[in-house]
């Protein structure tokens, strides 16, 4: 399959290894690198409060994870037989008011002590639109499918989002002064929302992005939605839904990533592990068999191999 790789990507000066620790938070398409990285067992943490696609939310979060600050009573709210927090992803929500408030903040306390210690925390913006609740006027991560009629949408502006991603670099460096910052869009359209509000809303995070982040040696933008807007600009590297990349297309940015952003020193061990984890989901036709068994004990020796450089890899 031909690619035409025509956008220019800066290796990063503070590249990802074996001994560096990644947050992930965002979008969906942040889940998706993670899981990569994840696969080639680098340390990682991803969206700890779950998918969140706006630049304010994430703030919210970020400040909330920085400060420590606890969810309480006045956050949470039931709806559908469920407790909801208008601040984090629905599949957090919990039948039981005090089981998820101690889960939320349990989250909150880990992911303290986790931003102490990142080397890189990436983010993955998803949309500039934005739902407030009427009645509290608060942004909101997720609205629960609570009626939209308690909702403004409204699209935030280029300096909010500047303000907001500003905001979240000072936040994180007031506990980690030496953390490294991986910002992107995704490259998930955003249908629902209308073909020419979904340009105008990534053109929105595209702007804030290369005003705000080029001015602090620490970050650097990943460009994920170029990526798929002008190399991979068919429809065929989308998948069935024509809106989220298919998993050829996340192959692909993936590959344009550990290029410029994983140390090159780590390749080889990436393959290493590669091979384990392909060896590892292989399904024998005779498990009891010889030859089997000798795959068996030579899977061991690699991963005990692997053990030996990173004891930290669990497979």
């Amino acid at each position: 399959m031909d690619f035409r790789t025509i956008i220019p990507i800066k290796k990063s000066q503070n590249p990802i290894d074996y001994n560096s620790q990644l947050l992930l938070l965002g979008s969906c398409f942040a889940e998706n690198m993670g899981e990569k990285l994840e696969y080639f067992k680098f340390q990682t943490t991803i969206n700890p409060f779950g998918i969140i696609f706006n630049p304010v939310s994430i703030e919210k979060l970020v400040d909330r994870m920085v400060n420590q600050k606890p969810f309480t009573d006045q956050d949470v709210f039931l709806h559908n037989d469920l407790w909801h927090c208008y601040e984090v992803h629905s599949g957090l929500s919990n039948p039981d008011k005090e089981d998820f408030l101690k889960s939320l903040n349990h989250t909150i306390d880990q992911s303290h002590q986790q931003i102490t210690k990142v080397t890189h925390f990436q983010i993955t913006y998803g949309t500039s639109w934005v739902y407030r609740h009427k009645t509290s006027n608060e942004i909101v991560a997720n609205c629960h499918k609570v009626p939209q009629k308690e909702f403004e949408k409204e699209l935030l502006s280029v300096e909010q989002i500047q303000s907001s991603i500003q905001n979240t670099i000072a936040l994180v460096q007031k506990i980690n002064p030496d953390c490294h910052f991986i910002f992107t869009i995704s490259p998930v359209r955003h249908i629902k929302d209308g073909f020419i509000e979904n340009q105008q809303s990534k053109a929105h995070l595209v702007t804030a992005l290369q005003s705000s982040i080029f001015q602090l040696p620490t970050s650097n933008y990943f460009p994920s939605y170029e990526i798929m807007m002008d190399e991979l600009r068919d429809y065929r590297f989308y998948a069935e839904d024509m809106l989220h990349p298919s998993q050829v297309a996340i192959d692909y940015i993936w590959v344009r990533f550990f290029e410029n952003y994983v140390s090159e020193t780590e390749f080889e061990i990436m393959n290493e592990i590669c091979s384990i984890q392909k060896s590892l989901s292989h399904k024998p036709f005779n498990p009891e068999s010889e030859s089997h068994q000798k795959f068996l004990v030579s899977l061991e020796q690699k991963i005990l191999k692997i053990k030996e450089k990173l004891p930290q890899v669990q497979f």
